[in-house]
């Protein structure tokens, strides 16, 4: 399912969906989530975020659904907004 999800992102310029991967990333850094070690801010990645960041968010959001780790529902939500979004495109 994962890789299904992953290819069908691949060309998403869908508005809605670039403005719920924007959402999930300020809202991660909002509430100090960290799931990966990298150079950016999350803010920073949801200032220019682009169709071609899709597949990363999403694989964000599908790390965050299954983790254990993080328990705040409001980011559990709109991780599984997102992935559900990108189902249904």
């Amino acid at each position: 399912m994962k890789e299904e999800l992953l290819k069908k992102c691949e060309n998403i310029d869908d508005p809605d969906i670039l403005n719920t991967c924007k959402v999930l990333l300020e809202l991660m850094e909002k509430k100090k989530v960290k799931i990966e070690e990298k150079e950016e801010s999350y803010l920073e990645m949801a200032e220019k975020i682009k169709p071609s960041d899709v597949p990363r968010v999403l694989e964000l959001a599908l790390r965050i659904r299954e983790s254990k780790d993080i328990k705040d529902p409001e980011v559990k939500n709109t991780a599984s907004k997102l992935i559900r979004a990108i189902e249904m495109s």
